[in-house]
């Protein structure tokens, strides 16, 4: 398996930390996407570098955030070496800790929805331009592995909202969490507590 899909892989159930002068936002990684540089026609590097994309073809370790859509930002955790412009793109958590401040700055209070797709994510913690390119080890964003270990689920599937290349299996998903991006978290919750 490549490099960037055992990440994408891996990164499910840790933890994505931000913290912004006294506020600290944390979530439990539930869904990524893995998008292969040069060799995917999905991945913003496919045909290569750019001052948008700068970012990406860095060492990997960093972040590549990126405006989209013409409303909301997203952020990949770039991986490999320098030059291979692969990513991860950080698609939904769990949220843990700030979620006062994240219904804030989202705007809803509804739990499953604060943080279930990219755009949100970043809009709940915070997450611009400012931290576009820095370092995912920094004292202001980084993942982690979480205080409670718990034993998480994960299945590849389709990646979504992409025209290009979408037959490829580079979404990693934990199939047990409402907080995953586009599905309906009340019949999820209802099946759930079923089983």
């Amino acid at each position: 398996m490549q490099p960037c899909l055992k990440t994408a892989k891996s990164l499910i159930g840790k933890l994505l930390v931000r913290i912004n002068g006294k506020k600290l936002y944390s979530g439990i990684i539930v869904e990524t996407e893995a998008y292969l540089g040069s060799k995917d026609a999905a991945a913003h590097s496919y045909k290569g570098m750019t001052e948008r994309n700068r970012s990406m073809f860095s060492e990997g370790g960093i972040a590549y955030v990126y405006f989209t859509y013409g409303n909301h930002y997203c952020m990949n955790a770039v991986v490999g070496k320098s030059g291979t412009a692969h990513g991860v793109l950080i698609r939904a958590i769990e949220p843990v800790n700030g979620i006062k401040n994240m219904i804030k700055n989202r705007g809803t209070d509804n739990i499953y929805n604060l943080c279930s797709g990219p755009g949100k994510l970043t809009e709940a913690f915070e997450i611009g331009p400012k931290q576009n390119g820095i370092q995912l080890n920094s004292n202001e964003l980084f993942i982690a592995e979480p205080f409670e270990k718990r034993k998480h689920s994960v299945i590849r599937t389709k990646r979504i909202g992409i025209t290009k290349n979408a037959d490829k299996l580079f979404r990693f998903i934990d199939p047990d969490s409402p907080f995953v991006s586009g599905i309906n978290y009340k019949k999820f919750i209802k099946n759930y507590k079923k089983n």
